[in-house]
């Protein structure tokens, strides 16, 4: 059975480092560590940065999931503004931001994103491999 930690934070850039202590602990929590807990932590940073940078919802809270299930962590990221899709874009030398979604394409397995009729995910899905793959799934006791 796969295991699943989710949490909300309000949508404030304030609250990012929060989400990748909560990502951080679990990951840990699931003895997830070394490059993969790096990789995932940074991911969710940059899709957390951007749900909150780009979400035009007022007072709207970020979703943030991790899903453990055999050889594969899943993390995901929602918020409410299902229109504002993102897209991968090549930013200048100059530019301060737009590099997130390359970054996380670099460091997952895989990464997309849905639409629901309320919100938008977008997702990265990592494979675990060596030292990781001794992550363990709790047991719910």
């Amino acid at each position: 059975m796969p295991a699943t930690e989710t949490f909300r934070i309000p949508k404030h850039r304030r609250h990012v480092p929060a989400a990748r202590q909560y990502v951080r602990k679990a990951l840990a929590d699931w003895g997830v560590t070394d490059e993969l807990a790096d990789a995932v932590t940074l991911s969710a940073n940059e899709l957390v940065t951007n749900a909150v940078t780009h979400c035009r919802v007022s007072f709207a809270h970020v979703m943030v999931s991790l899903t453990l299930c055999g050889p594969e962590l899943v993390l995901e990221v929602a918020d409410p503004d299902r229109n504002r899709l993102p897209r991968l874009h090549a930013p200048g030398p100059d530019e301060e931001g737009g590099r997130g979604l390359a970054l996380v394409a670099a460091l997952a397995d895989d990464w997309g994103h849905r639409q629901e009729p309320y919100a938008k995910h977008v997702w990265a899905r990592f494979r675990l491999t060596g030292a990781s793959e001794g992550a363990r799934v709790p047991d719910g006791s």
